[in-house]
């Protein structure tokens, strides 16, 4: 089954006079269980990309579809409902809230969330953050933050997860470890999953890969 579904869909900004095309039109597919990378230059849209797939911003034409939902034709209340139950988001930025520690920042998923999340010793041990689950997150470095944001997008169990350049603040060790857990993920568990990467080492994990380059997404062999 197709879990992401992109018919068509483009991109545009205005700036002043001049529309600025951020994503062509694209036709574009991942099914369950599929890891697919994302890589291309600075600018080239793959960001763009992944916020329309996640429903952070709307298409200006073309049509978004989610386990085969129309996703961008939905309420904003409708598809943030939608991104919080399917959709695990790892950005470049860990997003955490700074006002809680990492236990409690897995226990506010609880409190939202309808459907029984995952046991969280078990993730948090896979990326080496267990012993870490009482700081906030202004006691802890680059790296660790990014971890448990880690944890946090897999903790609900989405049924896809989008990750934008999730290795950037991680040592080589860590990084293959991340993407390996990503991987296994998809595979294990039947997630479509997307990463947006600049290091060309990590698509050795990934079913498919694609280049984005101004605006236009092309499938390419692996590496």
């Amino acid at each position: 089954m197709k879990a992401i579904e992109l018919k068509q869909v483009s991109k545009f900004f205005k700036d002043g006079d001049e529309t600025i095309e951020a994503l062509k039109a694209t036709d574009f597919s991942v099914e369950n269980g599929e890891f697919v990378a994302i890589i291309g230059p600075s600018g080239s849209g793959k960001s763009t990309l992944l916020t329309i797939v996640g429903g952070l911003q709307s298409p200006s034409d073309g049509e978004v579809l989610i386990n085969g939902l129309s996703f961008s034709e939905k309420k904003e209340k409708e598809r943030a409902k939608l991104r919080f139950d399917e959709i695990g988001f790892i950005l470049q930025s860990s997003n955490l809230v700074p006002f809680l520690t990492v236990k409690k920042q897995l226990q506010l998923v609880d409190k939202i969330s309808k459907k029984h999340s995952r046991t969280e010793y078990s993730l948090l041990e896979q990326l080496g953050v267990d012993g870490l689950v009482n700081k906030y997150p202004d006691e802890l470095s680059g790296g660790e933050r990014q971890r448990v944001a880690i944890v946090r997008a897999l903790y609900n169990d989405p049924t896809i997860i989008l990750a934008d350049e999730p290795t950037a603040s991680l040592d080589t060790e860590k990084a293959y470890e991340v993407v390996k857990i990503l991987a296994k993920e998809a595979k294990e568990k039947n997630k479509a999953t997307i990463m947006v990467t600049h290091d060309l080492r990590l698509v050795e994990f990934c079913d498919r890969v694609y280049v984005m380059e101004d605006g236009r997404l092309t499938e390419k062999e692996k590496f």
